[in-house]
């Protein structure tokens, strides 16, 4: 590429830290009763294209790719609770700075500590690159020797004192980050995030977004690359990256009408994506069925399954509790069978399929009802 993406950045974002830079972020709309307790030193140093804080629950264990000041940080510790827990993840030691020396001013004001602030890269969640500074500190790199202890000490880090753990977080959010990611990091950086969520978790990413895919000029260009254009995903691809590692449920919640810049034509806008994780364990057949209400002839998901319109789909006890849950559930109608099956049968490659109505009723009875013990009509 002929430029250093990590270090570019790294050196827009350490000034941003120090001075606002009003042409790295979008206009958004945050909730401003959240914003109230967030210091002004925060506010006014946050580069964002959305506000993914706002598909966070209560009680969640929520990790923010790029924390930077802190704000979504701040703000999602009010939306868990004190029950539930931020992770803030940024390589920059400037705006990790911001965000920790605000920290306990904002815990000071809710009534509780839910946060706190690491540094390492978004691409390499097992590296904790604090503890790789505690070791420099002490054993610095002066010749090839030296560089073989650092690297079997960052080994041993990522085995023993992963940055974050394996299946450990409900949401990741990021907001205007993963785009600063150089594009030969960026599937690991997707295979990382579905290495960290728990089965079930959730992503809900605000990035910025292009039409058409930057040409190499732009891309060598370091100020547009850190000013979140170069490394931009064109918008197609933003799930087709995710679907590859993974995830499914994927939706496009937001995209922007008006682009936040255009060069040479090529349009970059904001867009907020969804995504969930699936569960690994075996799938089993109880006879259960899901039926797609529309509106279109047919659907097709992650796995290559076609759901059509107002059939009986046979689906295996994980996909049905899966799609009785966001995104799908208010697509789908539910069919469980008259009789529970209790037999754990492992679902086959075959048994996606037309789920006639006399399966999910085997074993029952054939009524037959009266119309004069109803209680009325139809």
């Amino acid at each position: 590429m002929g430029i250093n993406v990590t270090t570019s950045v790294q050196e827009r974002y350490s000034e941003g830290a120090n001075a606002r830079q009003a042409e790295l972020c979008c206009p958004v709309d945050y909730n401003t009763e959240y914003l109230k307790i967030i210091p002004s030193e925060v506010i006014e140093r946050d580069y964002g294209c959305g506000d993914p804080s706002q598909y966070v629950r209560e009680g969640d264990v929520v990790l923010d790719l790029g924390s930077g000041g802190g704000k979504i940080c701040f703000i999602a510790s009010q939306v868990v609770g004190e029950k539930g827990r931020v992770i803030g993840v940024d390589m920059t030691d400037d705006m990790l700075d911001l965000a920790r020396r605000n920290a306990p001013i904002v815990a000071e004001k809710i009534g509780y500590s839910n946060v706190e602030f690491r540094k390492g890269q978004i691409q390499d969640l097992k590296t904790d690159m604090g503890l790789v500074d505690e070791y420099l500190n002490d054993h610095p790199v002066t010749d090839s020797a030296s560089y073989a202890a650092l690297q079997n000490k960052m080994a041993e880090i990522r085995e023993a004192s992963p940055l974050i753990a394996d299946d450990s977080i409900d949401i990741i959010v990021s907001n205007c980050v993963l785009n600063l990611v150089s594009d030969q990091e960026k599937k690991e950086l997707f295979k990382e995030m579905f290495r960290v969520l728990k089965p079930g978790g959730r992503i809900a990413i605000s990035d910025i977004v292009s039409d058409e895919y930057s040409p190499e000029h732009l891309k060598r260009d370091e100020k547009l690359w850190s000013g979140c254009i170069s490394g931009a995903f064109q918008e197609a691809e933003f799930g087709e990256l995710l679907e590859e590692v993974g995830f499914y449920g994927i939706t496009i919640d937001k995209l922007d009408q008006t682009p936040w810049q255009v060069v040479e034509g090529i349009e970059y806008r904001s867009m907020t994506i969804l995504a969930w994780k699936g569960d690994p364990a075996t799938e089993y057949d109880k006879n259960q069925a899901v039926i797609y209400k529309g509106p279109f002839k047919e659907v097709t998901d992650e796995e290559g399954r076609t759901f059509p319109r107002g059939k009986r789909m046979a689906v295996g006890d994980k996909t049905f509790a899966r799609m009785q849950k966001e995104p799908y559930k208010s697509h789908m109608e539910f069919v469980e069978p008259l009789i529970a099956v209790t037999e754990d049968i492992p679902l086959s490659c075959c048994s996606f399929k037309e789920r006639t109505p006399e399966e999910t009723k085997r074993g029952a009875e054939k009524l037959t009802t009266d119309p004069s013990q109803s209680s009325g009509c139809c």
